[in-house]
């Protein structure tokens, strides 16, 4: 039961809506296409282990690691809003 202005069930919308989301920005990220023999971002080469054992592969492991941190910090979409931001 919702209350307020909120329908019934908005709740659960809302949760469905956010791992949709998550879901389509993780499938996104995944690598399509041939594997790369080098690195794009430093030019060293990529090993054949690599290559075979994730296909469509465009990065070394030291250059995978980087970005994979740096996506870390990204924190997606703040669907319920606070008070302060409604208001405005």
């Amino acid at each position: 039961m919702a209350g307020g202005f909120a329908k019934d069930g908005a709740v659960q919308e809302q949760i469905d809506a956010s791992i949709e989301d998550a879901v389509k920005r993780a499938r996104d990220q995944l690598p399509r296409g041939d594997s790369l023999t080098h690195c794009e971002d430093c030019g060293k080469e990529i090993p054949v282990a690599r290559r075979d054992a994730v296909p469509g592969v465009r990065l070394c492991v030291a250059c995978q690691e980087q970005q994979d941190k740096d996506s870390q910090n990204f924190s997606g979409y703040n669907r319920r809003g606070s008070k302060d931001s409604q208001l405005r």
